[in-house]
């Protein structure tokens, strides 16, 4: 009796190794999007970065939550503020970030992505995850296309208290950056400029996108007005990166008495300048030949208890003095003196 069960066993074996069998119980397991769908379901909604990481298909073609699709939108957005209310505790946050970048690029590829995918992009920038470069894109396109509707910028921030969220600045911040990455600077302006109304204030992130923009277009005077506001409006006072690409730009366009004028500007708004500050202002006055604002610039500094490289100090003297100002070079020569004491 003892060798028929040995035969059924060893029928058994050849069952769970046999390549067709594998075939069939691989291909009846759940997919990832039928897998999270049975987690939105039930409503399970913390199993999902886990499903997500371990599936290790970030690269995949199809979005996982694209079964959404099938809901009512009211339902769908009622499920993706749950999925993003479950994911608040959630802990390490770098978790979250697959997939907090699958549920804001399916949203941002829906009919009606907006104020949803803002809420998405708040939940992200609070988790300290960053959305994917290609966000960019997706996100300017929809703000773009809902303010062809002539809809107001305020009006779409407000959008938000619909579905339970309010605008803040890391939300107005992320679309700003994202519409200057694609050459929207006009449209990003009336971002920032809309921001207050929706009882938002602009930070030192909001003008630093559009200041950095500006500099890079070369639009110097634009940045200036820009770094006028944030300073007398705001009351901000702008990172040192920041003002030194006003100043570099202003070099390039041969405007260094704005160059001037802002330093001047700042500091007498209370802001603290560096050295390189000072000194590029310095050197560009020297460039364009403007050697009497080149000196009051030099005293400016050396009042502020910097001293230029002695080349520039030389130059500053000699340039002053080729021209018959005597008197300032002098002072600017007594300014080093005591300084160098």
């Amino acid at each position: 009796m003892a060798f028929p069960k040995i035969a059924t066993s060893i029928g058994c074996s050849k069952r769970l190794f046999s390549p067709f069998y594998f075939i069939r119980s691989v291909s009846s397991l759940p997919t990832l999007q039928e897998s999270i769908k049975t987690a939105v379901e039930s409503k399970s909604y913390q199993q999902i970065p886990d499903l997500l990481i371990e599936s290790g298909e970030f690269c995949n073609k199809e979005n996982p939550f694209s079964f959404l699709s099938t809901f009512p939108e009211k339902n769908r957005i009622q499920a993706i503020d749950e999925l993003l209310q479950s994911f608040v505790p959630i802990r390490p946050r770098s978790s979250l970030r697959v997939a907090y970048s699958y549920l804001l690029s399916y949203s941002l590829q829906t009919p009606n992505p907006l104020p949803l995918a803002l809420a998405i992009i708040q939940r992200t920038s609070r988790s300290g995850c960053i959305p994917n470069p290609q966000i960019n894109l997706l996100l300017s396109t929809a703000w773009i296309d809902r303010r062809a509707k002539s809809q107001s910028v305020t009006n779409l921030l407000n959008e938000m208290r619909s579905i339970g969220y309010y605008p803040d600045c890391g939300t107005c911040n992320y679309l700003i950056s994202s519409l200057c990455s694609i050459d929207q600077l006009e449209e990003a302006v009336k971002v920032l400029n809309g921001m207050s109304k929706a009882r938002c204030t602009p930070d030192l992130d909001s003008y630093g996108s559009i200041i950095s923009k500006m500099c890079a277009l070369r639009k110097s005077r634009e940045a200036f007005r820009m770094m006028k506001e944030m300073v007398e409006k705001f009351g901000l006072n702008p990172r040192q990166e920041t003002v030194l690409k006003v100043v570099a730009s202003m070099r390039i366009n041969n405007e260094m008495w704005g160059a001037v004028e802002m330093i001047k500007l700042l500091e007498n708004a209370g802001c603290l300048l560096g050295f390189e500050i000072h000194d590029l202002a310095v050197k560009g006055c020297l460039e364009r030949r403007q050697y009497v604002l080149a000196g009051k610039s030099a005293l400016r500094m050396s009042r502020r208890g910097f001293i230029p490289y002695i080349t520039t100090r030389q130059k500053v003297v000699e340039r002053l003095a080729s021209i018959g100002e005597v008197e300032l070079a002098s002072a600017v020569r007594q300014s080093f003196v005591v300084l160098k004491s």
